[in-house]
């Protein structure tokens, strides 16, 4: 990756599995003077960076890092409070949609 490509890249970790639009990554992940350059500058990346299978996006066209696949099919989502409860009483769950290491992504 690029740096361009790593300020997005840093900038969709902090949200996590949220999908964040275009505008936004454009407006917030280079700072003032790259928007106020060109507003557009980090679609052609994020298309970039979305064929290399690094981010995902929804139907909306918003972005977001690709969450690690699963390899157990039989695990199934938890809301968080209930997850808690579970916790409480000894039992694991795990969280869906983890973000892999940088590194991971670095390999794509």
């Amino acid at each position: 990756m690029d740096a361009d490509e790593r300020e997005i890249f840093h900038f969709l970790k902090t949200w996590g599995s949220e999908f964040v639009g275009a505008k936004e990554i454009c407006r917030r992940a280079g700072g003032k003077k790259k928007y106020f350059e060109d507003n557009d500058w980090a679609k052609p990346l994020l298309m970039r960076m979305q064929e290399r299978g690094v981010i995902e996006s929804d139907s909306l066209g918003r972005y977001r890092v690709k969450p690690l696949a699963r390899k157990d099919k039989s695990r199934r989502w938890v809301a968080p409070d209930i997850a808690k409860i579970l916790q409480e009483n000894g039992v694991q769950v795990d969280e869906a949609g983890d973000v892999a290491s940088d590194d991971y992504y670095e390999q794509l």
